[in-house]
């Protein structure tokens, strides 16, 4: 039996306590942005709170990225004086997969995509990781059947560190209800049918009534959907959860 929604109030002020307990007990820690709906409103909490003494605030610039996407940087920095960092994929690993495979080889199999991944988001999180304690993200279990048992607080043994995902508990409304009534910036891709949003030529708009992520990767099956950023030997990391009454 599912326990009953939290209201928008409560979820902010859980949310808030839980990136408070991350900048008091694990810092040094970084937020990884996709710039999309989700993180956009963890980056305003994280900055109305005065936490990003402690918390960075860091994007994974692919190459690849919608130049809406790109402009989020921009508005972040207008809005709140916030400049957020941008990590990059090595330019020699690029120029080797472009040159071996081809430009769109992703479209190919999975083991393309996933190896285009690996070079345009892994690598870089990994350095983007380094010599932290903590990382927090915008996923939600309602995003996808990927993440149907996230929590908001899990041990990553693959990079050694505690993963925080303090809008594990967010519904999609919840996140438009939070960006309306604060006016957040969000990405315009999302008034277009872009729920979710990666890379420009592996990202689409979708149907009405088609699930958040469909438009992500939409030539594969659900159950592959994910870039590699939360998976390790092809399995979501998943691999301990830390309640809020332990943790």
């Amino acid at each position: 039996m599912s326990s009953p929604a939290l209201s928008l109030p409560d979820l902010i002020a859980a949310t808030t306590a839980t990136l408070e307990k991350i900048a008091a007990d694990y810092t040094p820690a970084v937020f990884a942005s996709s710039l999309a709906a989700e993180d956009m409103v963890l980056t305003d909490l994280i900055l109305r709170n005065q936490l990003q003494d402690r918390i960075d605030i860091f994007t994974l610039e692919t190459g690849r990225l919608h130049a809406e996407t790109l402009g989020m940087l921009d508005r972040i920095r207008q809005t709140y004086d916030y400049d957020v960092t941008a990590y990059r994929p090595q330019p020699e690993a690029v120029a080797a997969y472009v040159e071996q495979n081809g430009l769109n080889a992703f479209y190919d199999s999975i083991e393309m995509r996933k190896e285009c991944c690996r070079i345009r988001k892994i690598e870089p999180l990994n350095r983007a990781l380094t010599g932290n304690r903590a990382w927090i993200t915008g996923q939600r279990r309602a995003q996808s059947q990927t993440r149907a048992e996230l929590h908001v607080q899990e041990r990553d043994a693959a990079h050694e560190m505690e993963k925080f995902n303090p809008l594990a508990d967010w519904s999609e409304e919840n996140v438009w209800q939070y960006i309306r009534s604060n006016n957040v910036p969000y990405n315009p891709l999302h008034d277009k049918g872009y729920p979710s949003i990666g890379c420009e030529p592996c990202t689409r708009a979708i149907e009405p009534g088609e699930d958040v992520r469909a438009g992500r990767w939409w030539w594969e099956n659900p159950e592959s959907k994910e870039c590699g950023l939360h998976v390790v030997d092809g399995k979501l990391i998943r691999i301990k959860s830390v309640t809020q009454s332990n943790a």
